[in-house]
């Protein structure tokens, strides 16, 4: 009953979207004192986490081009994804909605809803050229749902291709999905080679206080900066190729990441470290150079936002919010103070293919999560399970490997309780104490009335965006299919999985 119950919602919550396809675009023309309506370049990184950026005061860091981008447009400092988990989204920032609205959508290795509204498509249908490289929406399969293709667009095997063959009457969207800062190895951690990490001083990263500080947790952390290094140059190239058609300035560049990076307390965590990630956008005289943003911005609201460039409206069921009143400086005050986040199941990783769903809500101040089941394990059953190994949804790494080697030793029991053990329902996370999140303050006297004001908060949220958790037994994620390489449903499946 309780399946068909988020059924009918979703049927709603669909139908809506096709009545809003109806009155969504608006009339084609740019937002005021823009002449033409611009290209746009988004650059989006994978696992690739605040502040990791030369500019955001990370030392260890090489980031020249994203730097430039910044320096040259605007940079924003309170960016949170709808999930700390890359197709979900990605899935979101095609949409402009919260992953509870999406369906089989709102999980990894899910599937994508054929009569879910993408902005590609919209903006597609008005006129634009679109097209994508590298990592789209992913992983997951959309073919059985009615897509013929990646519902991000056309694939290119380069920026440079697209370029070379797209229609110069037409303003473009190409999205390029770069993997470098995700691309790893279990035993040597990001990409691990000499060339990448050369001239990257172990000794001189900052390890953060979730993680032990040893050489083998500081070998993996320098592994990430070496494809840090390596995504910022791929950004150089693709800004390179830009002012070299001379269409630099006359494009809107953004640069970003999915979620936050893949070590562990990180990826599929509500944490700031699976969340938070940075932005720049650079757009030529159109911007003050050199602003930095502090309001908060969710991922969803990159859609609204590339709407409006194109002089498009964002349909009913959108809950994005433009910020290019932010991005040409025409807005006072923080139109927003908060972010909000959840996640469900990220993989195959505990008896039954169940999910480990949180809610979260984000402020200058606090951190506040709510573990919708607190029963099970937040990083996946402790015992070997299928082909992702126990605690499996704390990705594979050089890290890991060390920790699960040192499980309840001497020292090391402080990372056991935050990376593998049971949480409990809520997490309070004081920022202005403890911004690493590492202190859970919920329950004390001292923040009870903070607590409370975060708890109804996250409720009127969930309420008001049709939240199927809003229904504690509702779990419509667990019983989604699972389309993960030779899997389905926690089964090994006939075929072995090819992207579709």
């Amino acid at each position: 009953m309780l399946r068909l119950t988020f059924v009918r919602i979703f049927l709603a919550i669909s139908l809506l979207s096709t009545v809003g396809a109806a009155w969504g675009v608006g009339a084609e023309e740019a937002p005021a004192g823009i002449k033409a309506r611009p290209n746009m370049l988004f650059f989006i990184a994978d696992n690739w986490a605040f502040p990791h950026a030369g500019i955001l005061g990370d030392k260890t860091a090489e980031t020249p081009a994203f730097d430039r981008l910044a320096r040259e447009g605007v940079l924003f400092t309170h960016v949170f994804n709808a999930s700390p988990i890359c197709s979900p989204t990605r899935a979101s920032i095609l949409t402009g909605r919260p992953p509870h609205q999406l369906g089989e959508a709102g999980n990894l290795w899910g599937g994508f809803p054929g009569s879910l509204k993408v902005f590609t498509r919209m903006l597609e249908d008005a006129g634009y050229e679109v097209g994508f490289c590298g990592k789209p929406w992913a992983p997951g399969r959309y073919k059985p749902y009615g897509w013929s293709m990646n519902p991000v667009g056309r694939e290119y095997k380069s920026f440079t291709d697209f370029l070379a063959v797209r229609d110069p009457a037409k303003p473009f969207f190409f999205w390029i999905g770069n993997v470098d800062t995700a691309l790893r190895d279990a035993f040597q951690g990001w990409n691990y080679d000499e060339e990448s990490v050369k001239g990257i001083d172990a000794s001189g990263i900052v390890v953060p206080p979730q993680l032990p500080d040893t050489p083998e947790i500081r070998r993996d952390i320098q592994a990430y900066y070496g494809g840090v290094r390596k995504m910022d140059r791929a950004l150089a190239g693709s800004v390179g190729a830009l002012d070299q058609a001379r269409l630099l300035d006359e494009t809107v560049v953004v640069c970003t990441s999915d979620n936050g990076w893949q070590m562990p307390r990180g990826l599929a965590n509500c944490y700031d470290a699976g969340s938070r990630v940075p932005l720049a956008v650079r757009w030529g005289s159109h911007l003050k150079a050199g602003r930095r943003v502090d309001d908060f911005i969710s991922g969803t609201d990159f859609t609204a936002t590339f709407l409006e460039l194109a002089g498009l409206s964002p349909t009913a069921e959108m809950t994005s919010r433009s910020f290019v009143d932010l991005l040409l400086g025409r807005q006072g005050g923080k139109a927003r103070d908060a972010a909000f986040i959840e996640r469900e199941r990220h993989a195959n990783v505990r008896r039954g293919n169940l999910s480990y769903p949180m809610r979260a809500i984000r402020t200058e101040r606090f951190l506040y999560i709510r573990n919708l089941r607190p029963d099970r394990w937040p990083a996946g059953d402790p015992q070997v399970y299928f082909d992702v190994g126990d605690y499996g949804d704390v990705d594979a790494s050089a890290a890991k490997n060390f920790l699960q080697a040192n499980i309840g030793k001497p020292g090391f029991q402080r990372y056991d309780r935050m990376i593998f053990e049971k949480r409990p329902e809520e997490e309070l996370y004081d920022l202005v104490t403890d911004p690493a999140q590492v202190v859970n303050v919920a329950g004390q006297e001292r923040y009870a009335a903070a607590q409370q004001d975060l708890r109804n908060r996250l409720d009127r949220w969930m309420r008001e965006t049709s939240d199927p958790r809003i229904d504690p037994s509702c779990d419509p994620w667990d019983h989604y299919p699972y389309y993960a390489p030779g899997v389905l449903n926690g089964k090994k499946a006939a075929e072995p999985y090819a992207p579709r």
